[in-house]
Order: structure tokens, then C-alpha cells, then sequence
């Protein structure tokens, strides 16, 4: 009598082999942050079937846990640069006798900066890698604030700061396009935002400290720049040692074989553009407020130095609050609905600001608009890569933020010269038109796909 053997279950009835695809044998290294392509394909986008990358996690490689420190830490130094002109500004203007128009040129310098960056970003990545991009950076920021800090003829400081400028184009979009392509980016990208926030909150309390309480000259708020920056080279270039140009490009291939020409590729996209005029104008917005808020809270409200120095510090404030807090609820709403929500809060409270002449008012709804425009740059990061397919997401995103990045330049230097023409008081109604401006451009995007990805 024959034994009839138990039939084999289908492969696809084992719900062990599910977990992954990967022999034993050939799991990826995780100490080096390099993954094999077996270990990133093949996984279902959810609703639409299409195959799409497997995402990297905060720990997942290991070596990721630092270097999302490292590029906190950076983003940290980039809100203490970008902060520390409004509570400057006055001093600046006052330092070398200049009107307005004049000391907006600290403003508009680093535009130059930033359109190298933006152009040669993803040419730099293929090149060298995070770990160039994370030793370039930091490296052309250390020579601008050595220059600066020796307190020379202003058109110096006017050319020298489009080279730290191009310094922080670069790490701003190559921070901003690695976590947005990581798994829980609307939580990491809020954290990301949030060190700039946290920087920005420190760095006019330590400038309006220092000029004020201290008298010492504005320019040596620079000695403290020129130390972290150089931390922050050592941090990130030991952070990112192993991420070369070669595992880059071996890990962003293009489909159609070309590696030349993905940022090419990605301004053929109408939603890079869209993306990039977004980004500009609310980094513009940002800036703009936390430029000249000290001013107009001087020379309008009639605030004391110290104090009107405080409301700058109030504004980053409340944007870093609302980065790390609504980062987490913008995720569960989603992107298109959450933003245009923060967005109608902010335009509320902006009219409060221009409407209600009083320093008290003024310096609270000064502090909760920051709460709600505080999540805006990272949810448009998140929205591009749910938008564009996953080889343009770094040369779109870096483009796109770098494009941003030039927005802390363009804006704020207009409304120096409107100011130089018609007074600094012109401020609110500009930042008004712009919050309008911001929801009118996030509606142009087309419908951001809903899929889950925070797991």
C-alpha cells in the first residue's frame, strides 16, 4: 500500500516568507548604511499595486540614527544663521550708516548662493556623495563667518555671504531630499524643521544679548557660528564617511539609464515647479517676519531693544513648537487638507497683527503664527514625494529646497526696499498678501496620494 505524503503548500501560503524576500545568507550590511537592491524592491505601494523602493527608517541602518543627529545639528546652525539677521539688522544699518534698501543686500546676497546649489546639488551628490556634500557645506559656511567675523568693509560681507549661502543650499536640499525619501517623514521632517526652529529660537537671544547687555560688536556673534559650524563638519562628514558618490549612484539609478540628467528629468515635472515657487515664497514669508519683525517692533510698536529682540525669539518659538507638535497631525489628516488649515489660521492671525496696534498683541500673534506656518516646508517635502516617482525624489526635492532656500533671500530684500520707500510699517500687509499667495499655490498641486507609510 502506497503512503500518500501531506501536499506542499504554495510558497505564497507560508506567511513566514511574507516577512521578507532576502536569504538568510544575503541580509544586508546595516553597519555601513549601504543596502543591496534585492533588500529595496518589490514592495507594493498599498491601493495602487504599482512596485515601488522600500523606505529606510530613523535606525534602520543603524548608522542612520546618526546621521539624522548630524543633520539635526546642522539644521540647528542653519536657524542661528538665518535668525540672527533680524535681531542684527538694526545694528548692521546703524554699524555702517546704511538705509534700508542697503542693509536688505545682507538678505539678498545669499540668492547667489543658493542658485549654484540648486542647480549642481544632485551633480555634487553623484560626484561625492553625502559625505562631500556634508564636508562642502560646513567648509564655504567656516570661510564666510571667518571673514565676517573680522568685521570688515560691508560690501565684503554683501559678496562673502553668497558663499554661505551656496554652503547652506546645499546641505538644505540634501537633508530635506534623504529624510523626505525615509519611512515616518512627516514626524522626521518635523523634527528636521524643528532643529532650524530650535536654532532660530537660540540665536536672536543670544545676538540681542550680546550687542545689547554686553556691548560688544555685532560681528562677534560670528566667533560663536565659526565653532558650531566646525562641529557640525566634523559631526557630518564622520556621520556620512561611507556614503560615497559611488553607493549613491548605485542606489539612485534612473530607469531610462540617465545619471546625468535627473535634475534635467525633474524641472520636466510641473509639480518640482510648483513645489519650488511654494517653498520660495514661504521661506521668503518665514524670513521675512523673523528679518524684520525687531525692527518693526522698534520703530512701529515702540518696543524697548531687548524686548522687540524678544519677539523674534517668540516667532521662531512657536514655529519650532509647531513643527515638532503638528508635524505628527499632518500625517493623519493629510498634507493638502492639514495645510490649507494652518494656513487660514495664520491668515487670521496675521490681521490681528496689522489690525490691533498694541506691543502685547502683537508679540502673541507674532509667536502663534510661527506655530501654524511652522509645519508648511515640511509637509510640502512629503507631498513631492508622494508626487514624483521615487528616482527624481533628490534631484526635485534638492532642487525644490534649494529654490526655497533662495526665497530667505529674494523676499526679504523686497521688503527692505519697499520699506526704504514707503516704511517698515508696509510689512504686514506684504506678509498677508503672501500668506494668500501660499494657499493659492498649494492648491495648485494636484491630489496627494493618501497611502500609509508611517508604520
Amino acid at each position: 500500500m502506497i503512503e500518500m505524503l501531506p501536499s506542499t503548500p504554495e510558497p505564497a501560503a507560508l506567511p513566514h516568507l511574507k516577512e521578507s524576500s532576502i536569504p538568510l545568507e544575503e541580509k544586508p550590511d546595516e553597519s555601513d548604511g549601504s543596502i543591496p537592491e534585492h533588500a529595496t524592491s518589490g514592495l507594493p505601494e498599498p491601493g495602487t499595486g504599482r512596485v515601488v523602493e522600500a523606505r529606510e527608517r530613523w535606525n534602520k541602518p543603524r548608522i542612520n540614527t546618526w546621521r539624522l543627529a548630524a543633520t539635526f545639528f546642522a539644521f540647528i546652525n542653519f536657524g542661528m544663521n538665518d535668525a540672527s539677521y533680524g535681531a542684527l539688522v538694526p545694528y548692521i544699518g546703524a554699524d555702517y550708516k546704511l538705509s534700508y534698501l542697503v542693509t536688505s543686500l545682507v538678505f539678498l546676497s545669499p540668492f547667489s548662493g543658493y542658485t549654484v546649489a540648486a542647480l549642481f546639488s544632485d551633480r555634487l551628490h553623484r560626484l561625492f556623495g553625502r559625505r562631500g556634500v556634508a564636508f562642502i557645506g560646513p567648509t564655504c559656511r567656516i570661510f564666510a563667518y571667518i571673514i565676517i567675523s573680522t568685521h570688515p568693509p560691508y560690501p565684503a560681507i554683501v559678496i562673502i555671504l553668497g558663499l554661505a549661502g551656496m554652503g547652506c543650499g546645499l546641505l538644505d536640499a540634501a537633508w530635506n531630499a534623504w529624510i523626505g525619501t525615509m519611512d515616518q517623514q512627516n514626524q522626521l521632517l518635523g523634527l528636521l524643521h524643528g532643529s532650524y526652529g530650535l536654532g532660530a529660537t537660540i540665536s536672536p537671544l543670544i545676538a540681542t544679548t550680546m550687542v545689547t547687555k554686553e556691548t560688544l560688536g555685532w560681528w562677534t556673534f560670528y566667533y560663536i557660528m565659526i565653532g558650531v559650524v566646525t562641529l557640525e563638519l566634523i559631526v557630518g562628514t564622520a556621520a556620512f564617511w561611507r556614503a560615497t558618490g559611488e553607493q549613491y549612484r548605485d542606489n539612485n539609478r534612473a530607469d531610462s539609464g540617465d545619471e546625468k540628467g535627473m535634475t534635467g528629468l525633474a524641472l520636466k515635472k510641473k509639480v518640482t515647479w510648483i513645489c519650488s515657487i511654494f517653498f520660495l515664497t514661504y521661506v521668503g514669508t518665514e524670513v521675512s517676519l523673523g528679518g524684520w519683525i525687531v525692527t518693526f517692533m522698534m520703530r512701529i510698536r515702540h518696543g524697548q531693544p531687548f524686548a522687540s529682540g524678544m519677539t523674534a525669539t517668540g516667532f521662531w518659538l512657536g514655529l519650532t513648537v509647531g513643527r515638532v507638535s503638528l508635524g505628527f497631525l499632518t500625517g493623519r489628516i493629510g498634507e493638502r487638507l492639514a495645510v490649507c488649515i494652518y494656513l487660514s489660521c495664520a491668515i487670521g492671525l496675521e490681521l490681528i497683527f496689522w489690525l490691533v496696534p498694541q506691543f502685547f498683541v502683537s508679540a502673541v500673534a507674532i509667536a502663534l503664527i510661527g506655530f501654524f506656518i511652522g509645519p508648511m516646508f515640511p509637509a510640502g517635502v512629503v507631498a513631492a514625494t508622494k508626487l514624483l516617482p521615487q528616482e527624481l525624489h533628490v534631484a526635485a526635492i534638492g532642487f525644490s529646497a534649494a529654490v526655497g532656500g533662495g526665497g530667505a533671500a529674494v523676499l526679504p530684500f523686497a521688503i527692505g526696499a519697499i520699506a526704504q520707500a514707503k516704511g517698515v510699517q508696509t510689512l504686514q500687509p506684504i506678509v498677508l498678501a503672501l500668506l494668500i499667495l501660499l494657499l493659492a499655490i498649494w492648491l495648485m498641486l494636484p491630489r496627494i496620494p493618501k497611502y500609509e507609510n508611517q508604520s
